[in-house]
């Protein structure tokens, strides 16, 4: 615009975002907000982060983005999760601040549950599929490399909490972005992809802090003896 570049984020989720815009190399000539800029980007939505002007000498503008779902106004309430499978015979194999991969606070509170390949996956609680990924096949133990091939669901729920399950089956989603699905629902196939030594299913529920990912403590209501997941 004129002498002026104008910096928009876009938000492909099905649900809220949070984005900061920095300078990655010298500043900016002038910034209007200053550097680093914040702002929230509603679902499917574009919001204006910054209008800038070329640092002087060689006119290089380096910029970060970085994002992070969900909305730091998320009030997670206390209600009871559903089983996330359709197996009752799952075995946890990690739960809470588990030694092997849960102690940083994105999966803290996750709980891994360990079900052969292909197993039904079920919405814990009811809500707005956000986020889908898929299409990676494989896992391994190079945390660098493994961590950011898993493929995953996430939904969103009414309180703007949001539940994760990961390392889902190659092509095992069976939602899709914006989609509504009830508690129980069949959302997709576990897997074994991404940062993983065996088949499982990691199952937790996040909000947004400050741009950082939190998991928080959920409840895990007893199945009722007898009960069929529907469709």
């Amino acid at each position: 615009a004129g002498s002026e570049y104008l910096v928009w984020a876009d938000n492909p989720l099905a649900g809220p975002i949070e984005v900061r815009l920095d300078s990655a190399g010298p500043p900016p000539a002038w910034s209007q907000p200053p550097l680093p800029a914040r702002a929230g980007v509603p679902a499917g939505g574009s919001a204006l982060l910054a209008h800038l002007r070329m640092p002087p000498g060689n006119g290089l503008l380096r910029l970060r983005l970085e994002a992070t779902p969900g909305s730091s106004n998320a009030r997670p309430r206390d209600v009871a999760y559903l089983l996330p499978l359709a197996d009752p015979q799952a075995r946890i194999d990690q739960g809470f601040e588990g030694g092997f991969s849960h102690q940083d606070p994105e999966n803290r509170y996750a709980i891994d549950f360990a079900t052969p390949e292909g197993t039904p996956v079920l919405a814990a609680r009811g809500g707005v599929v956000m986020q889908v990924q898929d299409g990676f096949s494989g896992h391994g133990l190079d945390p660098h490399r493994d961590a950011s091939r898993a493929n995953l669901i996430r939904i969103l729920h009414d309180d703007g909490s949001m539940g994760l399950y990961a390392h889902l089956a190659n092509g095992g989603a069976r939602v899709r972005v914006g989609q509504r699905v009830e508690a129980g629902q069949r959302i997709g196939l576990s897997g074994n992809t991404g940062y993983s030594t065996a088949p499982h299913l990691h199952f937790a529920v996040q909000v947004n802090r400050g741009m950082q990912l939190l998991s928080i403590p959920f409840r895990l209501a007893r199945p009722a003896q007898g009960a069929s997941a529907p469709d």
